[in-house]
């Protein structure tokens, strides 16, 4: 009963998975982005020249770079879905794919300081806007650049040499992302209930971040049935604990937010070089 309804979540995944990656897909959200962009610019326009009034949202499309926080907004949402479709792969890539998306918030966060500048570029203006999008913009950079060694170093181990064992870790993964993304679905109905209601979007990435801490310490929980090697426990158990200081890097107020990302990717990366080093010598399963 149990490999029967494994199998089922497994098949719904993949035909999700391939929709999701399928070459249509990926043109519509480009087809989207780029749309939501003009739009909201052309919004912003006849916004700023008084030729409409758009209620309680007039305050925001007065700036005119409001559109290039909405469209990196849309942006980081693919890229949550996309996060969700790589758990089930990895759970080093998955949290690979977590630290991308905070470089990516920290970017978007950048253009949002931009868009505080409004029209005025003088020096009093820019001042604070400016030191804020240096700081976000070096800390997006310097996450790039360590995620980017740490791919160079991973080596993915199996967590079982047993086929059978290693087919159903992954469809409990399978599962596991299903719940993710009906979680994720959830999160953006309350966001777009409070956008319609009070005008406000809530951002939620945290929201979503604090689902998967959860979601890694299932992980972790289901990967002791299938092994108590210490060092791949350890390693998913690790995950966790990016996975928590990434949550606070996305509540914490600025310079600390960019601290606390950078310091733990640099964590993941160390973790990365000291996984490797124990592991010569104390596994031969395949990779």
């Amino acid at each position: 009963m149990q490999h029967s309804f494994l199998k089922l979540v497994s098949n719904l995944f993949e035909k999700l998975k391939q929709f999701w990656e399928s070459k249509p897909s990926s043109y519509i959200i480009s087809v989207v982005l780029v749309f939501s962009f003009v739009v909201c610019s052309l919004l912003s326009l006849l916004v700023i020249y008084e030729h409409i009034h758009l209620g309680r949202f007039n305050e925001d499309f007065r700036n005119p770079f409001f559109s290039i926080e909405i469209v990196f907004t849309l942006l980081l949402i693919t890229e949550l879905v996309g996060l969700i479709f790589m758990l089930p792969k990895s759970v080093a890539k998955s949290v690979g794919k977590q630290f991308e998306l905070l470089s990516l918030i920290f970017l978007r966060d950048g253009f949002k300081e931009f868009s505080h500048i409004g029209t005025d570029f003088s020096w009093q203006t820019t001042k604070e806007p400016l030191i804020s999008m240096m700081i976000y913009g070096f800390g997006a950079i310097a996450i790039f650049f360590i995620m980017g060694l740490t791919y160079k170093l991973q080596k993915h181990i199996q967590i079982t040499s047993i086929e059978d064992d290693q087919e159903q870790f992954i469809r409990l993964k399978k599962l596991l992302a299903i719940l993710l993304l009906i979680a994720f679905v959830v999160i953006g109905y309350v966001d777009i209930k409070e956008l319609i209601i009070s005008g406000h979007y809530l951002h939620s990435f945290h929201t979503f971040y604090s689902v998967l801490i959860f979601s890694d310490i299932v992980i972790v929980l289901i990967a002791l049935r299938y092994t108590m090697n210490y060092y791949k426990i350890f390693r998913y158990s690790a995950f966790v604990l990016a996975t928590i200081l990434i949550r606070i890097a996305l509540s914490v107020e600025l310079y600390y937010d960019v601290i606390v990302g950078v310091v733990a990717s640099l964590f993941i990366l160390v973790l990365t070089i000291a996984y490797n080093y124990f592991l010569k010598g104390v596994s031969d399963e395949k990779h």
